[in-house]
């Protein structure tokens, strides 16, 4: 007997091509974040959407707000497909905005190209794949014509990578939004109902320039910023004695991830500018974990006479804690992504940070599951030659097509 879970598949294998094309024309519109101009992928999202009879409501960030937050363009998209009276709204969030593609492509990191069962392409794992999974799951789940209650909306925005609050934050903040389930992208085989926190820091060196042959009429800020380096990646030392409780997440950790300063050879460096990323456990409190990384760096620069500091918060994201009543969406991945791959789907945290904990700091039930391989690393998310194996997306559309069945029928 023919099932409504097999009726859901055979769609959306039937269509697989034309999701496949629709993931290839998200990939070929530039996002890279920064400079940060999205506006013009929003545009193309929402004329791909008006193909399938998907009205795309067009959310522009006030260009002062995006400015402000350090990019050039941000209009976030809302769809809205309303069933029968009662149930839920549930929503699926993926965000189009990614890092710069970097070096060391073997294939066009803007060209959706197809090779041995896999789509190359910078966001093509993370995460415009799941513009094409959610976005053909609620097709496939419109085909079927049943009897629905609630309704779905997705919501594509463009502000993760600067920490989510023009994106999501701010559907949220402005009350364009207030669904009860929510569904963020993510990686296949596990169901993620926590993740880490992040603290970004900018800190500035200040020492005296001089001429290099007479240094000592200066104050070298590149020395003193190595002493606080050096303070600063001792801590990991400290960190990796601190463990996590959450399946899949293990420790603190702090990377230095740019330094900027001096400016020329035979001039003593008067200024250098470090900018760190703090990864926090779950358990760790925001406020004490901030409090002490300042006094780490305060300490290291007197220990250098002549420097002075100056310390800034570029971002401070919160961890993702599960809310007791993401039950029926994590039940429904679960169940179905069992029966999809064939194998246990466990739920976990990440080590990541995205920007789906702002709906769950709104008091919305949210976990993370979308198209992709097991591990980041497999995908080669912000790294060269970013890929995703097509069966995986196949896989995690059926997935997510049942999982809402279940939820609205």
């Amino acid at each position: 007997m023919t099932t409504p879970y097999d009726q859901l598949d055979a769609w959306i294998d039937a269509h697989f091509d034309a999701e496949v094309g629709f993931l290839q024309e998200m990939v070929r519109v530039p996002t890279d974040t920064p400079p940060g101009n999205n506006a013009p992928h929003a545009e193309r999202t929402a004329a791909l959407l008006e193909e399938f009879g998907f009205h795309a409501e067009k959310h522009a960030v006030p260009a002062e707000e995006v400015k402000a937050g350090g990019l050039e363009s941000i209009t976030n998209l809302i769809v809205r497909r309303r069933y029968g009276d009662g149930g839920r709204t549930v929503a699926l969030n993926a965000h189009g905005d990614v890092v710069p593609p970097g070096e060391g492509w073997t294939h066009d990191p803007y060209g959706g190209e197809i090779e041995d069962g896999k789509l190359y392409g910078r966001a093509a794992a993370v995460s415009k794949s799941d513009f094409a999974t959610f976005t053909f799951a609620v097709r496939a789940l419109e085909a079927l014509g049943a009897q629905l209650k609630g309704g779905v909306e997705l919501h594509f925005t463009y502000d993760e990578e600067f920490g989510g609050e023009l994106g999501p934050g701010w559907l949220l903040k402005n009350g364009l939004t207030r669904p009860d389930l929510a569904l963020a992208a993510g990686f296949s085989y596990q169901v993620v109902t926590a993740h880490n926190g992040c603290l970004q820091m900018e800190v500035t060196v200040h020492g005296k320039m001089a001429h290099a042959a007479i240094p000592d009429t200066g104050v070298d800020a590149l020395q003193g910023a190595v002493v606080i380096l050096n303070a600063l990646y001792e801590q990991n030392r400290l960190y990796k004695q601190v463990r996590s409780k959450v399946p899949g997440i293990e420790h603190p950790y702090l990377n230095v991830g740019r330094i900027e300063g001096g400016t020329n050879t035979n001039v003593v460096p008067g200024k250098v500018v470090l900018k760190l990323d703090r990864r926090m456990i779950p358990e760790e409190d925001p406020v004490q974990v901030e409090a002490d990384i300042r006094r780490v760096i305060e300490t290291a620069a007197e220990r250098f006479p002549g420097i002075s500091v100056d310390i800034r918060r570029i971002l401070l994201a919160r961890a993702l804690q599960p809310l007791p009543g993401n039950a029926p969406l994590v039940q429904a991945l679960q169940r179905h992504g069992s029966a999809v791959f064939g194998e246990e789907i466990p739920t976990s945290g990440t080590p990541l940070y995205t920007d789906v904990r702002l709906y769950c700091e709104h008091g919305i039930p949210a976990v993370i599951y979308g198209a992709g391989p097991r591990t980041v690393l497999e995908s080669h998310a912000k790294r060269n030659d970013e890929r995703l194996e097509l069966e995986d997306l196949r896989r995690a559309t059926k997935v997510v097509a049942r999982s809402l069945y279940d939820l609205l029928a």
